[in-house]
């Protein structure tokens, strides 16, 4: 067999011909849907046309227009090439045309508030977690209004009941969808897929979990930094698609008409049609259409979210995004005010001034409480979770964060990229790789052999699940700990912020009345 042939697979779309990087096998920019454009803007991702010749797939697919500095700044890296055609995957293999027994596979989801990012940037490459026994496949999907988007004109265009609005998350499932066709072909077990993200990948996460159509394509997630803003309704979806018309000057009375002009915009630009106050736009995708009936929380406090194992948790700093989703600490303060609590809650973080107290309120409040609910309300469901929360900085950067791990940081450390990928490779030491390689170990043990009746997960420290709201005498939950106090330990914590969270539950869930009506919004226009 020649070494052209040892790279091409024969896919159920067509050949295609990756490359090597060292002894793992790369194939970059591979078509999953047709080219979302013209016609096929704001439509559900459809097949893409078969071909017969090799596909070179060797380069990383455009990603989804956005803003590519703020990407590059604060996203993991520059995601150019952009372009509206953008519904392309990346496959990391570490053995084809063997008869080995398949391997797990893990679908990474990147964050980025669903207005940036790529599934090719630097800090995902899945060679790495590939060289420890895993098939890594990492997607791109529509971003910001090209990605979510409602109005009137385009509900005509479905029968009662099937209207669409969360584009991206179908995005998505086509994605997996492709995995199921495609990845035994690679040397993947499309019986064991681990799908994965952080931020809005981790909220596409549970998203995936609450979706009638993402039933059977996935067997367990990973939902890290989840953020507690919620949904978006139909109702304010379409208000703000009717304004994001009346921002183009759209005139046209017929509906037929408007859906042309709407799909006849340049789509370049949409990602500068965003509130002054929050730079990610809009960071939830929209309830109540086919993709997203009911609200996430709704879906999980009922129990009817997909009964698959999970792990979930956040960092120490999460709240560094917060300026990001134009949610700060001020309205931190106000909200805990608007809900009664401010006096109750004070005396859970004794000594902070209102700014810190607003820092970290906003931390447990969107994050680390809403890593407990779902937690908890999965295991009453009867699925297993494992939570945890991150604190490790590594080692030359540990001065100048002392607020702990920022948000994402966690990242470099899940994936093993932090000796590889800018900018950590700059500052990486010894300790940091072997940090990483033991946070890596549990995401791959998860992925292997991870079930609803297992009973922890093995790593230096076996993680134990989640085992419900404690009981004195009878039960303790127990959150794994990586690196307390911004060290290298990695060790359990029993019932981890339990008070805090047992505050801020309701809170959360009525989150959507307290915060600034310019905070949480999506993709949002500028009005005048």
């Amino acid at each position: 067999m020649s070494n052209y042939d040892k790279l091409q697979v024969m896919t159920q779309e067509g050949p295609v011909l990756g490359a090597m990087d060292g002894d793992i096998f790369v194939f970059k920019g591979i078509p999953y849907a047709a080219p979302p454009v013209d016609t096929l803007r704001w439509r559900p991702p459809q097949p893409v046309q078969h071909w017969s010749e090799p596909l070179e797939a060797k380069e990383h697919g455009s990603s989804s227009h956005q803003d590519w500095e703020l990407c590059a700044d604060i996203g993991g890296g520059d995601p150019n090439p952009l372009h509206e055609d953008c519904l392309y995957l990346n496959v990391w293999t570490p053995q084809l045309n063997t008869k080995a027994a398949p391997l797990p596979v893990m679908v990474w989801i990147h964050g980025g508030g669903y207005v940036i990012g790529a599934g090719g940037l630097p800090v995902y490459i899945g060679a790495p977690l590939n060289k420890r026994g895993a098939i890594v496949v990492s997607v791109n999907y529509r971003l910001g209004h090209l990605g979510f988007f409602a109005h009137p004109a385009l509900d005509q265009e479905y029968p009662p009941g099937e209207v669409v609005n969360n584009f991206a998350l179908l995005d998505q499932i086509a994605a997996l969808e492709w995995v199921q066709r495609n990845i035994a072909l690679f040397g993947g077990d499309p019986g064991n897929v681990t799908i994965f993200g952080q931020s809005a990948g981790g909220r596409s996460v549970l998203s995936l979990f609450t979706s009638p159509l993402a039933t059977r394509l996935f067997h367990k997630g990973v939902a890290q930094s989840v953020y507690g803003l919620p949904d978006t309704t139909r109702e304010d979806a379409l208000k703000r698609g009717e304004a994001f018309a009346a921002y183009h000057e759209l005139k046209e009375s017929d509906p037929a008409e408007i859906a042309i002009a709407l799909r006849a915009l340049d789509a370049s630009g949409f990602w500068k049609i965003e509130s002054k106050e929050a730079r990610l736009g809009g960071p939830v995708p929209i309830s109540g259409d086919s993709v997203l009936p009911t609200p996430i929380l709704d879906v999980f406090e009922k129990g009817e979210q997909a009964k698959l194992p999970l792990i979930i948790g956040n960092t120490s700093d999460d709240s560094s995004v917060l300026a990001d989703f134009g949610f700060g600490p001020a309205d931190v303060i106000d909200a805990l005010h608007k809900a009664e609590k401010y006096e109750a809650v004070k005396l859970l973080y004794p000594g902070l001034d209102d700014n810190e107290l607003g820092r970290q309120v906003g931390r447990d409040l969107l994050f680390t409480t809403m890593s407990h609910l779902i937690a908890e309300k999965h295991r009453a469901a009867g699925a297993a979770s494992w939570r945890y929360y991150f604190d490790y900085v590594a080692e030359e950067i540990r001065p100048n964060f002392p607020n702990g791990a920022r948000h994402g940081d966690e990242i470099p450390y899940v994936m093993d990229t932090g000796s590889i990928a800018p900018p950590t490779n700059a500052y990486f030491s010894a300790q940091d790789q072997a940090f990483a390689q033991n946070v890596g170990d549990y995401w791959l043990q998860f992925s292997r052999s991870a079930s609803n009746a297992s009973a922890s997960i093995a790593g230096v420290v076996a993680w134990p699940k989640h085992n419900g709201v404690p009981i004195v005498g009878l039960r303790n939950n127990q959150t794994m700990g990586f690196g307390k106090d911004s060290g290298n330990t990695i060790a359990l914590e029993e019932n981890f912020m339990w008070l805090r969270v047992r505050i801020f539950e309701p809170i959360l869930k009525d989150l959507a009345e307290m915060i600034p009506k310019q905070a949480g919004r999506i993709h949002s226009y500028q009005q005048t």
